[in-house]
């Protein structure tokens, strides 16, 4: 079934509407879909550059947008909507565990999510669920996501088809390397303040 729905989603990036279709995918990838809209950046940056900024930009808003349309299950609907989405991604005990860090850690856990390949979805729910600030979550979110879909699309812009396959096998792991040093770097600083 995910790869009918990956398959589905590329093809998507060469329709003459393709950043309507980007939109779509961004937003209910952010609260529902599972695939990412990382997918459909690929082949249209690499099919326009010149529009990188603009496929970025469009991405980065219609995933925030998303992101609190999943704040709001969470917020509105946990018990119909939010806890059958977490358990049919099997992420109701990590949804458990983060109750506890969220009051301390939501910010960086929402960046965390926004920015590495952890689903996304599963903290716009718990967000909305654990009553995190709503200011906190969409500047957390609009940085991270921001973040995400720039660096993609400045590197395809930058160094073109070359680095589609590079992006596609390591872009997880990079984007988590990534985190982990930012974090580690606002850590030592508020340990050195």
């Amino acid at each position: 079934m995910l790869r009918r729905l990956y398959d589905w989603t590329m093809g998507l990036a060469g329709h003459p509407h393709a950043l309507w279709v980007l939109a779509a995918i961004s937003f209910v990838e952010s609260s529902v879909f599972p695939i990412p809209p990382d997918i459909l950046i690929i082949p249209m940056v690499l099919a326009a550059p010149k529009r990188a900024w603009l496929i970025a930009t469009v991405c980065t808003v219609s995933s925030v947008l998303g992101g609190l349309l999943g704040y709001a299950i969470g917020a509105l609907l946990f018990d119909v909507i939010g806890q059958p989405i977490l358990d049919f991604y099997g992420y109701a005990e990590k949804f458990a565990a983060f109750q506890g860090r969220y009051d301390e850690w939501g910010a960086w856990i929402v960046a965390g999510a926004g920015f590495t390949p952890f689903p996304y979805k599963v903290i716009t729910i718990a967000s909305g669920a654990l009553d995190l600030n709503l200011w906190v979550f969409i500047v957390a979110s609009v940085l991270s996501r921001g973040a995400r879909f720039f660096l993609l699309a400045f590197l395809l812009w930058k160094f073109g088809a070359p680095i589609k396959g590079f992006i596609e096998r390591y872009l997880p792991w990079l984007a988590t390397l990534f985190f982990i040093l930012l974090f580690g770097g606002f850590l030592a600083i508020r340990w050195l303040a």
